[in-house]
């Protein structure tokens, strides 16, 4: 059993990452082999929209034809038993690496065909995470909850089953008095990072153990 682990933030060592290895840890304690993934370590771009991926007959039929540094991701998810996504949301949206990953890993699973019936032809479970500044009672107005509802349903299309962890007010800096972050309260940060992110790692742990116990049924 394989389970696959996508970081999605530029910054390791924090919030993104560290949930991403929790979800594999969780995994890795339910016998599953894993492996993390560093998308800012890649070379690649999004979508080219070239078609390729729905050319009747073709050897490219539900496969991404571009051949960069992610091609070899696309495969790896393609062939495991279940996966994991982890970004930062940036500017309201996953960050740009985890966007264009995003686009490449589903569009070429996507059918226009009138049974829309997805080109991925088993069921794997996907966790989604997401880290962010927003705190949690802000989630419904700032469009968050559509925003991630509308990821979950799609993964939940193409890969039979799709599961959320938000981690929310995440710690960002070290030090917030280098930077012009007056907006948030730093020791309230600080108590929270050492008070609620604990719960959020067991909850990806959790996750994790889940992914594992779902890619054996």
């Amino acid at each position: 059993m394989k389970v696959i682990g996508i970081n999605g933030s530029p910054r390791k060592g924090w919030n993104t990452h560290i949930l991403t290895g929790e979800v594999l840890k969780g995994a890795a304690a339910r016998g599953a082999e894993t492996e993390l993934i560093n998308l800012y370590e890649l070379n690649f771009r999004g979508c080219i929209s070239c078609f390729e991926c729905k050319r009747r007959g073709g050897s490219s039929l539900g496969r991404c034809v571009v051949k960069d540094e992610l091609r070899p991701v696309l495969d790896k998810i393609d062939a495991c038993d279940a996966f994991v996504l982890g970004s930062p949301i940036y500017i309201g949206e996953v960050s740009a690496s985890m966007r264009a990953l995003i686009e490449r890993l589903t569009f070429q699973y996507i059918s226009y065909e009138k049974d829309r019936k997805p080109l991925f032809n088993r069921r794997i479970p996907a966790g989604l995470i997401y880290t962010m500044n927003v705190p949690e009672a802000g989630l419904e107005q700032t469009g968050y909850t559509a925003k991630f509802q509308g990821y979950e349903a799609l993964f939940t299309r193409i890969f039979g089953s799709a599961k959320t962890l938000l981690s929310t007010e995440t710690w960002q800096t070290e030090d917030y008095g280098k930077y012009g972050i007056t907006m948030v309260n730093e020791a309230d940060r600080k108590k929270r990072r050492e008070e609620v992110f604990p719960r959020d790692c067991r909850n990806a742990f959790d996750l994790g153990s889940e992914l594992a116990a779902g890619a054996r049924v």
